[in-house]
């Protein structure tokens, strides 16, 4: 018999967490096309009682993955086959309650052998019982006994600690560590309705602890995370949840009153929103993505900040070919990237994404490197930005588009935050701080040094 569908009613939280987690990790199954949290987990009812205990053990799972497996080896005597997945799933998210959260064992392994019956897998409920039993008992054997290697103890794909500790020896503990820690709720302040300091006092009057950003001068940063709606002014568009590092592009980018911008890759909203709240004098800005649903998700965002931008549906390469001789004074490429830099966030992408990826990908973004900068006027401004934290997509992309690109030069961004790289500037993700971001500043024409 099949496991039952996650919109069953009759599953508790740790079978909906099964059946999610089978979907995301590389577990041992056939034909597994992998799919991401983030698309996932809007599927759950959104009745679920404890919504929050699922994408705890969902992230959590995902976070801890290899070491978890490694702590469930051998609790097995033999591999779960393909067509019982979600018990190898189960059996993962068993072990995180009991490893990592404050959940009693009793409840952990009560909960998680129930799950077992619901998934429709009663033959297996003695098997995950006993397993759990055993990593109860041999708990302090069990973690003592996981592999001294990084990729294990920091939880991570060998591919990708390779690729970090060459490409930053010196910062790659820390980038592995701070990727293990569950990002601060960031948000970007309106000052077309009021400044930080006004909202940080109004925060102080609700009781919210919250801080300001260091490098944003709209970040701010809440102690705690909380529901949008118990946030001060939000529905009118006061405030908006955007991380202090892509909080930056709009101030890099400078938009000045007059100009015609290019959000080239715009979904969700939140960088298109920021340059209209910066200046509000804009000629136009074009909000371009090729998804239909994530551009209305840039309307809905556009309409609570009671802003307006001209929404396209279509490719950048589809909007050159539709726009010939079309030019913007200044353009935003937000490009497609692994997002290495928000792992913390998503914590699935270590499994998503592989190390054939990043080579794809930076084809795909030198491609659209070259049809934005197209798009640019004489003089005009490219900023360049992705979410990842890997050279091969950020400053490799940048100095082959220079080296080809002969009407091109870097507009050199001078700043306090980051890392300058051989060309444009790294961000790594930081404890209770910004997220890992990577910008490149390109001027059409000879940049004033």
């Amino acid at each position: 018999m099949s496991a039952p569908s996650l919109k069953t009613r009759a599953l508790n939280t740790r079978a909906r967490a099964a059946l999610l987690l089978e979907q995301v990790l590389p577990l041992n199954r056939q034909n597994h096309l992998p799919r991401s949290l983030s698309e996932l987990l809007p599927q759950v009812p959104a009745d679920e009682k404890d919504q929050g205990l699922l994408q705890e053990l969902c992230f959590g799972v995902c976070r801890w993955y290899n070491r978890l497996d490694k702590l469930a080896t051998p609790l097995m005597r033999q591999p779960f086959k393909p067509k019982d997945a979600e018990l190898h799933a189960l059996l993962l998210v068993g072990l995180y309650q009991m490893f990592y959260l404050r959940i009693p064992d009793h409840a952990a392994i009560s909960e998680t052998v129930e799950a077992c019956r619901q998934l429709d897998k009663d033959w297996a409920v003695k098997v995950i019982n006993g397993m759990l039993r055993t990593a109860q008992r041999d708990k302090a054997m069990l973690e003592s006994s996981l592999p001294d290697s990084t990729p294990i103890q920091t939880a991570h794909p060998k591919w990708l600690v390779d690729a970090l500790e060459a490409a930053w020896p010196e910062q790659s503990k820390v980038i592995l560590k701070a990727n293990n820690e569950p990002g601060p709720m960031c948000l970007r302040v309106n000052q077309q309705q009021g400044t930080r300091e006004q909202y940080l006092a109004q925060l102080k009057e609700r009781n919210i602890a919250a801080r300001a950003g260091e490098w944003a001068d709209s970040a701010v940063y809440l102690e705690k995370p909380r529901d949008v709606m118990e946030l001060p002014g939000f529905a009118e568009g006061r405030v908006s949840v955007q991380d202090e590092a892509a909080q930056l592009s709009a101030l890099l980018l400078d938009p000045q009153p007059g100009e015609r911008i290019l959000d080239a890759c715009a979904a969700p909203g939140g960088k298109t929103g920021h340059m209209l709240e910066r200046q509000p004098d804009l000629a136009e800005v074009v909000a371009l993505d090729m998804d239909a649903q994530r551009l209305v998700r840039v309307q809905e965002n556009l309409d609570r900040l009671q802003l307006s931008a001209t929404l396209c549906h279509a490719s950048l390469e589809q909007y050159a070919l539709d726009h010939p001789g079309e030019a913007f004074d200044r353009i935003l490429l937000d490009a497609p990237c692994s997002a290495t830099g928000v792992i913390r966030r998503h914590p699935d992408i270590k499994w998503l994404r592989k190390r054939a990826d990043i080579g794809k990908l930076a084809d795909t973004q030198q491609r659209l490197l070259q049809i934005a900068f197209s798009l640019l006027k004489p003089g005009g401004t490219l900023l360049y930005a992705t979410c990842s934290i890997l050279p091969q997509e950020n400053s490799r992309v940048i100095n082959q588009f220079l080296k080809h690109q002969p009407k091109a030069s870097e507009s050199v961004i001078a700043a306090h935050w980051g890392e300058a790289c051989e060309a444009g500037r790294q961000l790594f993700p930081t404890r209770q701080g910004h997220d890992g971001f990577y910008y490149a500043r390109i001027y059409n024409g000879q940049a004033a040094t």
